[in-house]
């Protein structure tokens, strides 16, 4: 008897340990509690927080693993409460947004700008949101438009700002009860918000109006959410049992009267994080306290998740994230990269696609999105709708220009440059009218 195996390009991926060179140690990680990740890249740096007085947050580099030491790197502390969240602007890989139980929102520049890396403490942000009546406990920047930023609160609202212009753009104001988790789809037209009623919304980002709301799990604790394929208008929830058995749930948005697919996973208790990765369809599901990722390949099928690996240690997890697909390294077929907080440190996860050939596989690894908004802010508020600008990763291809930065058209004006201009106006004012007084005209 002939039994058929499913065809899949990344049946055989693997992990490769990381040696303890490789590694980031030594951090006093904080131990404030949330729907957070606790760890987020962009394409050079990543940031974790650190205990201690004014939410600290340590910025690190990714090519620059080491012990931690107050030298080390770059410290942000700005806040007046623990750091509950934090966001990479996806088209600036030095500013990074946080947020506080001090209820405000700060986005910050963290480039060294020719200044030494480590041991600056940067307490004086680019922007300071104010707007939420609680603690803010996530935020996520838009995927297509330039300084935009939705944030979510204990307040119940998600509120969605211009960064550059240091206002709201929406607030929604219909949950029931505590936001768990808020993502936006690929195009950026609308985010889905779950929360602790069981609920998941899907939500217009520019006008705060709700088009859809459905039950996604029967248990109490966390829902995390994912966007699937763009084009299929299909969502992925992960949530609990009302037995408490962790389960992901694959939803149609045009019908959600039933998921599209379900499966338990097991009876653990740790809240698991969905990352899905659209440029190979392959989600990985990583579990807080857990030692173990899942893959699965991802299709348009009935079944529509089949597992294709798992990487298992006995090194729980406490906070992970995927490093920015413009930083992995296609030279050995790195198709992800993921970096997990351990007890006192950050470990990097390389996913390897094994091949025979050395040079750049074009199968593997697809045009993947730049670091060039589609749109500008008040564009995206007027009702343009783009897919992300991509790139292409191969080392000969001219497209890797797109990772250079915008921040020349997109850069949001801090407090020391407003001071600068305002000194320089009162300055260019003063001598006008000293000229005014010299020719004898009266003003």
């Amino acid at each position: 008897m002939v039994f058929g195996v499913r065809a899949s390009k990344y049946r055989h991926i693997y992990t490769e340990p990381p040696k303890p060179e490789q590694c980031w140690t030594g951090l006093r990680l904080s131990i404030a509690t949330g729907e957070q990740q606790y760890v987020k890249a962009s394409s050079k740096y990543f940031a974790v927080a650190l205990s201690g007085a004014g939410g600290p947050l340590a910025i690190q580099r990714l090519d620059l693993p080491n012990r931690y030491t107050p030298d080390s790197c770059p410290i942000i502390c700005g806040h007046a409460g623990s750091l509950l969240d934090f966001d990479w602007n996806p088209f600036d890989a030095g500013m990074i947004a946080t947020a506080s139980d001090d209820t405000t929102i700060k986005v910050w520049q963290v480039d060294a700008d020719g200044e030494e890396w480590g041991g600056r403490v940067l307490s004086e942000p680019l922007v300071d949101l104010r707007g939420h009546r609680k603690k803010v406990s996530l935020l996520r920047y838009h995927p297509t438009a330039a300084n935009v930023l939705a944030s979510a609160s204990t307040d119940n609202t998600i509120r969605v700002w211009d960064v550059e212009k240091a206002e709201e753009i929406s607030v929604f104001e219909g949950l029931t009860d505590i936001p768990q988790d808020v993502v936006w789809d690929h195009r950026g037209d609308q985010y889905a918000v779950s929360s602790k009623d069981k609920h998941v919304r899907l939500v217009d980002g520019r006008t705060s109006v709700e088009s859809h709301s459905f039950l996604a799990h029967e248990g109490t604790k966390s829902t995390k959410l994912s966007y699937l394929h763009p084009g299929d208008n299909r969502i992925l929830s992960m949530g609990f049992t009302q037995r408490s058995g962790r389960e992901l749930k694959v939803w149609d948005l045009r019908d959600t009267s039933a998921p599209v697919y379900s499966e338990t996973i097991d009876q653990a208790a740790g809240v698991i994080m969905p990352f899905y990765d659209i440029d190979s369809s392959v989600l990985y599901l990583c579990g807080k306290g857990d030692g173990n990722i899942r893959y699965y390949e991802y299709t348009t099928e009935e079944k529509a998740l089949y597992s294709i690996g798992m990487f298992q240690t006995t090194i729980s997890c406490k906070g992970m994230c995927v490093v920015p697909k413009r930083a992995v390294d296609v030279g050995k077929n790195e198709t992800a990269r993921l970096l997990k907080i351990t007890r006192d440190g950050v470990t990097p996860i390389s996913l390897i696609v094994p091949r025979k050939s050395d040079t750049f596989q074009e199968d593997l690894f697809p045009d993947c999105a730049a670091a060039v908004p589609a749109h500008t802010a008040d564009e995206w508020v007027g009702g343009s709708s783009l897919p992300p600008v991509t790139m292409s990763l191969d080392p000969a291809d001219s497209g890797n220009g797109a990772e250079a930065s915008t921040k020349t058209k997109f850069q949001v004006r801090g407090i020391a440059q407003v001071k600068a201009e305002l000194k320089e106006a009162l300055e260019r004012i003063k001598h006008l009218e000293s000229k005014l007084t010299e020719a004898g005209v009266t003003y």
